[in-house]
C-alpha cells in the first residue's frame, strides 16, 4: 500500500513541474527541409482518430511535452482508410510518459516503449529516436544526448542488426530513424498541420514505399523490414521503389537471426489482413517464404517432376483466397488454419514414410504431425494454443473418414469440427472421392434429424447389400453324467 501512495504521489508532483508548453508552432518554427501541410490541405481530421488518441496528445501537450501522431494512422487517412492503432512520438521519455499516465506500462528492452491502456485499445507512444553516431564533445550535447550518455542504449549484433535502440533525439532525427517514407509523417493537434521530413507525401501520391536511407543498411539494422515492405506493398497496393526492392532477395537470409515470436508477429499482420494471396505470392517470388516455411517451399519446389506438388499450390492458394474472403465478410479466421494448410503435404510425406517402415497409419500421422510443428515453430514461434489446433484438425482428417454413428455423432460436437470439416472441403479439390465425402458431411449437417438417421442407416447398412445373418447354434443336450447325447 505504501508503495502504491508513494507512485501516485510521485507521479503528481513530477507532472505538476512539467516545463511550460512550446509546441504551438506556426510553419517557420520547424527545421529547415520540413514540408508542411496546413489544415486546409489535406483530410486528416480528428474525426478519423481515436478519441483515446487524442486525450494522450492533449495531455502531453499540455504538460508542456511535443506530441505528433505518427506513422501508419497518419498514412491511412491520408489514403482514405480507417486505421486501426495509433502511435503517438513525442520528445518525453518513457519515464516522463510513465509518471504522466497512470494508465501506462513500458515494455520492450530493445525499443522502450510506453503502452496507454484504456480498456482494450492501447495506444503506443514511443519517444523520439535519434541516429547511432554520438557526439564525443559534451560541451555541445542536447539534453537527449546526455540522457542517452547514461547507459548503453544502442547495440548491434555481428550481422548489423540492432538489438537495442534507444538514443533518443529529435522530431528530425526521429524522422529519418523510421523504416518507410510513408511511415514518417507527423500530425500535430496544436495547429492540425501535417509534417513531413522524408518526402513521404510525395511518395504517397505517387503509390511508392520507399526506404530511408540505405536499403542494405537499413534491412541488415532489421530484417523485418523486409516483411513489412512486403506486407505493405500488398495491404496498400503500393509500388515497392527499385532501390528498395533490389536486396530483398539476397539479404532474406538474415530473418534466420530474428526472434521466432516476432516471425509469428509479423505473420499474422501479414496473412489475417485480408491480403494473404497477393502477400504470399510476393514472399514466395522474393524467395523470403523459405526462411519462414522451409518445409512448405520444399514441398512445393518439384512441380515438374510431382504432381501433388502443383496440387499443394492450387491447395494453399484456394486456403488463401478462402481467408481473405472470409476477412472481407467480417467472419472470424484463425492462424492455425492456415499453418494447418502450409504444413499438409510436409505431413503426409513423413507420414509415409513412416508408414513405409511398418508404424501402422494413425499413429505414424500423430508422430509426424509433432515432428513438422515442432521444425516449424523453430523458425515462427506458434503458440501452443494454436500448434495444438492446427494439430487437432489433421487428426480429425481421419475421423471424418468414419461414417458409423457413434463416430458421427461424437465428431459433430467435436470443438474443432467446423474447422476440420472446412479443411476436408478444400482438400476435396478434383478428388471425386473425397469432393464425395465432403458432401455427405454437408448434406448431414443441413439435414434435420429424421434425415440423418436415414443417411446413416445408408451408410452403415447400403441397398443391396444383404447383412449376413450368424445362425445361432444350438448347444447339444447332456446326459445326467455330462456326456453329449
Amino acid at each position: 500500500m505504501t508503495g502504491i501512495l508513494k507512485r501516485l504521489f510521485s507521479r503528481k508532483s513530477k507532472v505538476k513541474q512539467s516545463k511550460p508548453s512550446n509546441d504551438s508552432r506556426s510553419e517557420t518554427d520547424y527545421p529547415d527541409g520540413a514540408h508542411i501541410l496546413k489544415r486546409d490541405a489535406h483530410c486528416v481530421s480528428r474525426k478519423n482518430i481515436s478519441h483515446n488518441a487524442l486525450k494522450v496528445l492533449y495531455r502531453l501537450n499540455d504538460a508542456g511535452y511535443q506530441a505528433y501522431l505518427v506513422g501508419g494512422g497518419v498514412r491511412d487517412i491520408l489514403l482514405g482508410l480507417h486505421p486501426k492503432d495509433f502511435d503517438v512520438a513525442t520528445d518525453a521519455t518513457p519515464e516522463e510518459i510513465y509518471d504522466l499516465f497512470r494508465n501506462c506500462r513500458l515494455i520492450g528492452r530493445r525499443f522502450r516503449l510506453a503502452h496507454i491502456l484504456y480498456g482494450r485499445e492501447v495506444i503506443e507512444v514511443a519517444t523520439f529516436r535519434a541516429g547511432h553516431d554520438g557526439s564525443t564533445d559534451t560541451t555541445k550535447q542536447t539534453p537527449a544526448d546526455k540522457r542517452n550518455a547514461k547507459n548503453d542504449h544502442a547495440r548491434t549484433s555481428d550481422h548489423g542488426m540492432l538489438t537495442r535502440d534507444n538514443v533518443y533525439g529529435t522530431m528530425q532525427e526521429d524522422a529519418f530513424r523510421r523504416d518507410f517514407t510513408v511511415n514518417a509523417l507527423y500530425y500535430t493537434v496544436q495547429d492540425f498541420s501535417v509534417i513531413d521530413y522524408a518526402n513521404g507525401l510525395q511518395d504517397l501520391a505517387e503509390r511508392k514505399l520507399r526506404l530511408i536511407g540505405d536499403p542494405v543498411a537499413r534491412y541488415r539494422e532489421d530484417p523485418v523490414r523486409i516483411l513489412r515492405a512486403i506486407r505493405l506493398s500488398c495491404k496498400l497496393n503500393l509500388t515497392i521503389e527499385p532501390k528498395t526492392a533490389a536486396p530483398i532477395k539476397e539479404l532474406a537470409a538474415l530473418l534466420a537471426h530474428v526472434s521466432s515470436a516476432r516471425l509469428w508477429d509479423e505473420c499474422n499482420k501479414m496473412l489475417l489482413a485480408g491480403h494473404a494471396q497477393a502477400t504470399w505470392q510476393s514472399l514466395y517470388e522474393r524467395n523470403v517464404a523459405g526462411y519462414m516455411f522451409e518445409q512448405t517451399v520444399a514441398s512445393l519446389q518439384d512441380k515438374s517432376k510431382n504432381p501433388v506438388s502443383s496440387e499443394f499450390e492450387v491447395f494453399i492458394q484456394a486456403a488463401l483466397q478462402n481467408t481473405d474472403k472470409r476477412i472481407a465478410n467480417q467472419q472470424p479466421v484463425t492462424p492455425a488454419f492456415l499453418f494447418a494448410v502450409f504444413l499438409w503435404k510436409p505431413l503426409q510425406d513423413l507420414t509415409q514414410q513412416m508408414i513405409d517402415k511398418g508404424m501402422p497409419a494413425y499413429e505414424a500421422n500423430q508422430k509426424a504431425a509433432s515432428i513438422v510443428m515442432d521444425k516449424q515453430r523453430q523458425a515462427v514461434g506458434i503458440p501452443k494454443r494454436f500448434s495444438t489446433i492446427a494439430k487437432e484438425m489433421w487428426s480429425l482428417q481421419f475421423r471424418l473418414n468414419n461414417l458409423r454413428k457413434k463416430s458421427v455423432m461424437s465428431l459433430i460436437g467435436h470443438p474443432r469440427f467446423r474447422a476440420a470439416y472446412d479443411f476436408l472441403c478444400l482438400r476435396a479439390g478434383s478428388d471425386p472421392q473425397l469432393k464425395s465425402l465432403a458432401k455427405w458431411w454437408t448434406d448431414y449437417q443441413d439435414a434435420n434429424p429424421e434425415i440423418r438417421n436415414k443417411m446413416l442407416s445408408q451408410v452403415e447398412h447400403p441397398a443391396g447389400k444383404k447383412r449376413r445373418s450368424y445362425k445361432k447354434k444350438k448347444r447339444p443336450v447332456k446326459r445326467n453324467n455330462g456326456d453329449p447325447i
